[in-house]
């Protein structure tokens, strides 16, 4: 038989890297896609920068028939909403959000028209517990969370089955490389408590163990008959406490706790 293709996004570095090496470890067939076209050992490696229509319509043309996507591609950006030039944002969303409909639009109709196939796509627990300072990353999560379940209901009757993994913190680059806000600087009115911020939440990840119990669940979703919609997958239980807190205490006392957690105050 045929292995199942898989196209995996952001298959360079993190999560996308380590679910495209088990996904070919497990017999899959993975194409995977980063703008530097650096793939694990096993995979076909393919040039697509998501932030750009022509680069994802080729490298979704050229791939061939897919059975599943894996959406991975992502980046954050920290400091405050006032410190944060529009353009900055947009281009948070640009990946986040609209590069993740820009595959998800290109690799639909060829599902649809088999009346098969899985869409996998990979948010953040910030989309349920929206982080201060981190507030244009938790928004595209929240969008891309919502997005993954207005599809799932258009895509019923299709036989294309969408699912959104909404992990904690886990050790990976997305640490290093997360970008700050332009206008963060010693002059800001925000940066000490941007900075207490970040350091804590920094720390938590660096801290936390590597990302293996995402990518296992990625990997049985994509094995599962019908897998439900959304997979919360934290390292520690206290994450998962919070998004319970953020939807059980009322409003004032939230902020009271979140205001300290968040080493605002």
């Amino acid at each position: 038989m045929t292995a199942p293709a898989v196209l995996v996004t952001g298959a360079s570095s993190g999560i996308g890297f380590l679910c495209a090496e088990r996904l070919a470890s497990a017999g899959y067939r993975v194409l995977a896609a980063s703008r530097r076209a650096l793939a694990p050992r096993g995979c076909e490696p393919v040039a697509m920068d998501v932030d750009d229509d022509a680069s994802v319509e080729h490298a979704i043309a050229a791939a061939g028939p897919l059975d599943a996507i894996v959406i991975c591609a992502g980046w954050g950006l920290a400091g405050a909403i006032e410190d944060t030039p529009v353009a900055q944002a947009r281009a948070q969303f640009e990946t986040n959000f609209f590069g993740a409909h820009r595959v998800v639009h290109a690799a639909l109709p060829g599902m649809r028209a088999r009346g098969a196939g899985r869409i996998v796509l990979v948010s953040s627990l910030a989309a349920a517990v929206p982080l201060p300072y981190q507030a244009f990353y938790s928004a595209s999560k929240a969008a891309l969370s919502n997005y993954a379940e207005a599809l799932r209901l258009e895509l019923a009757p299709s036989g294309v089955h969408v699912v959104c993994i909404e992990p904690g913190n886990f050790r990976t680059g997305f640490t290093g490389s997360r970008r700050r806000a332009a206008g963060w600087t010693q002059d800001s009115p925000h940066a000490a408590s941007c900075e207490a911020s970040l350091q804590w939440m920094e720390r938590d990840e660096l801290r936390a163990p590597p990302p293996a119990a995402v990518v296992r669940r990625l990997v049985a979703v994509l094995e599962q008959p019908v897998p439900v919609l959304r997979h919360v997958v934290v390292a520690h239980a206290f994450e998962r406490i919070g998004a319970w807190l953020r939807a059980l205490l009322p409003q004032r006392l939230y902020e009271r706790v979140a205001l300290k957690v968040f080493r605002i105050l």
